[in-house]
């Protein structure tokens, strides 16, 4: 499976694409919107809708949970759910329960279905800090799977014509964000960052991947040596393993001082 992404500045934009989506024939459990929001506003949104029978008592009204949407644009359940270093976050259907999962959030049940394995089959885990900065900025993300060269450019196009910026875009705007303080912080080790970027770079983005930055750091350790030993190969005689190393322990604590901060808010 292939995911395409979309970045929105406007909620009704993003819903209005996702709608778009689904009647050009894209099944509602391939497209998820994900879609910020301060915690009582959530909860008051939750409450407007129908709650399935198959929720856990007190799911509604608590973040957390999960609730049911019997119509509308969720065209399945309506979750909502902290993300570590985020906060509350609403996002719709059962591709919405494994995006949040893999994110880190606590979902306890899904309402009227459970996740197969097709559903995190392509799910972008090296993409999902990138969807957390564009949250936190109070963007919406609008995510579709499909399977690889069979629908890319139909929702592509649809992505773009509703107004998003790509993956790619809000990936770049995200290191531009914050590029000048590892920038300041790299050159306490007396080393030139223009020429050391790119590997200080992957250190980092790896270090934030879903499935790496929860594990202890012996536990990455592993992962990093084989990633520096693969880049090295692709790179024969320039420094890698430094650059890369230290990327890897600041993306580390940048998301360890993400998630204190949410905690904190």
């Amino acid at each position: 499976m292939e995911a395409i992404t979309g970045v929105f500045d406007s909620r009704s934009d993003a819903e209005g694409t996702v709608e778009k989506l689904r009647a050009s024939g894209l099944s509602a459990d391939k497209v998820t919107l994900l879609t910020p929001g301060e915690k009582a506003k959530i909860e008051k949104e939750l409450h407007t809708v129908p709650v399935v029978a198959a929720e856990q008592s007190g799911m509604g009204k608590t973040i957390g949970g999960v609730v049911g949407a019997a119509a509308g644009l969720s065209g399945g359940p309506l979750l909502a759910a902290v993300i570590p270093g985020v906060g509350p976050i609403l996002a719709a259907g059962l591709l919405g329960a494994a995006i949040l999962g893999a994110a880190g959030a606590s979902l306890g049940a899904v309402a009227g279905g459970k996740l197969e394995d097709s559903m995190t089959d392509g799910l972008p885990e090296d993409e999902v800090f990138v969807y957390e900065d564009a949250l936190r900025k109070g963007r919406s993300v609008v995510i579709a799977l499909t399977e690889e060269g069979t629908d890319s450019s139909r929702i592509r196009e649809l992505l773009k014509a509703g107004g998003a910026e790509t993956i790619d875009a809000a990936k770049e705007q995200w290191w531009i964000g914050i590029r000048s303080a590892e920038q300041e912080h790299y050159s306490k080790f007396k080393k030139d960052f223009s020429d050391d970027e790119k590997f200080y770079r992957l250190g980092f983005e790896s270090a934030l991947h879903a499935k790496r930055r929860c594990q202890e750091y012996d536990q990455g350790l592993a992962e990093m040596e084989s990633a520096i030993e693969e880049l090295q190969q692709q790179n024969p005689g320039v420094e890698v393993a430094e650059p890369f190393s230290r990327g890897y322990e600041r993306g580390r604590e940048h998301y360890q001082h993400l998630c204190k901060e949410s905690r904190a808010a």
